[in-house]
């Protein structure tokens, strides 16, 4: 790894950002920075994970206990990767960039060093964008294991680009 890359984060997606959802497209554009897909996990602990707001955005609430383990996608960013996606979740004020326990289900990730590939069912720390600023009905919305954008919720999420 050549030192202009740096440190690389890990960092979970469980919402608009995955593939085959309306944000991927930030994933993968190099303007942002570098993003690595390495493969799917699960959240160790149960989260409410609710569509909520106007624009049926997903948010994971920062409620330990409560909900399900939630589904996602664990990537690899750089630094420019990882202040994008901060602007892009209103860290710190929409979602808060917190530590979070991530089961393995899959791994992709290609790395030379056995240390680079976690087994499945081993444990990663990842960042995730999970909210504390919530409003306080939003525990009594419904809880998802896996968002969908086009799932049967009916809830269409609403893009930046398209909102009033």
């Amino acid at each position: 790894m050549s030192s202009s890359v740096g440190r690389m984060a890990r960092v979970f997606v469980y919402g608009t950002l995955k593939k085959g959802q309306p944000n991927y497209q930030h994933m993968i554009n190099d303007a942002h920075g570098i993003a690595r897909f390495q493969g799917r996990g699960l959240t160790v602990e149960k989260y409410p994970l609710v569509i909520a707001g106007k624009y049926n955005i997903p948010f994971l609430l920062n409620t330990p206990g409560i909900g399900h383990r939630v589904a996602g996608e664990i990537y690899s960013v750089d630094d420019q990767m990882l202040q994008f996606l901060d602007e892009f979740e209103g860290c710190p004020d929409m979602y808060q960039r917190t530590p979070v326990r991530i089961e393995v289900v899959e791994w992709e990730g290609k790395s030379s060093a056995p240390e680079g590939r976690p087994a499945v069912n081993s444990i990663l720390e990842c960042d995730v964008y999970s909210t504390t600023t919530y409003k306080p009905e939003w525990l009594n919305f419904p809880y998802y294991d896996n968002y969908d954008a086009f799932g049967k919720h009916g809830l269409q999420y609403v893009l930046r680009e398209s909102r009033e």
